[in-house]
């Protein structure tokens, strides 16, 4: 059975991240364990709440060391709400410029749109080929979030394969879902999608051992 690692780093849907992962057939373990989390077959980073607060909690347990080296060999990370928020180079709230992770060029900013969280089903355009979204593409998924990424400027040269980016809109066009090699992400949380996020999370965990 595929290994999975919800990464437990004090914030987070951990526990319905976990459900959801099992439902969707992996061995899920919760854990903030180094070695755990370098060796499992993926790694699911969740996250909600403020970007600066995700990003304290996630340094203060090395998780932004774990998120670099699983990267660096090849190894599947998912990232969730504000866990794929993370990975952009900054986030800004409020005024207040927190650097993240920089897995990815980019700034993350609140969406301009007159009601705010956005909150509720929406529906997404999905990338091409998505592997997330194969069987998928037409269904809707659960959003809770007010900030997000509204471009990307990653230029990716050949033999690497172009990133697949799902699109979705609340007063704009944002990035509902990045994946980017060994590195994919969603603005949504899955573990709330019902069916629908159970068969993402299937795809992704089908994706782990290929």
């Amino acid at each position: 059975m595929t290994r999975v690692v919800v990464f437990d780093y004090g914030t987070g849907n951990v526990h319905s991240a976990v459900k959801a992962l099992e439902l969707a057939g992996a061995d899920v373990t919760l854990t903030s364990d180094r070695k755990v989390a370098l060796e499992a077959d993926g790694l699911v980073v969740p996250g909600v709440g403020a970007f600066s607060a995700v990003m304290h909690a996630l340094t203060a347990v090395r998780g932004d060391e774990i998120v670099d080296r699983r990267l660096a060999g090849d190894r599947p990370v998912l990232g969730i709400c504000v866990g794929m928020q993370v990975m952009f180079e900054h986030g800004v709230e409020r005024g207040i410029d927190t650097e993240g992770l920089g897995e990815w060029p980019g700034t993350v900013t609140e969406l301009p749109a007159a009601i705010l969280p956005h909150m509720g089903w929406n529906t997404v355009t999905s990338a091409p080929g998505s592997e997330l979204f194969r069987g998928i593409e037409d269904e809707r998924f659960y959003f809770v979030h007010s900030y997000a990424a509204q471009s990307w400027t990653l230029e990716v040269m050949p033999p690497f394969p172009e990133p697949r980016l799902t699109w979705a809109e609340h007063g704009a066009p944002f990035l509902a879902a990045i994946e980017n090699g060994p590195l994919s992400a969603t603005q949504f949380h899955p573990e709330k999608s019902g069916e629908a996020g159970i068969r993402l999370l299937k795809n992704w965990i089908g994706t782990l051992r290929q």
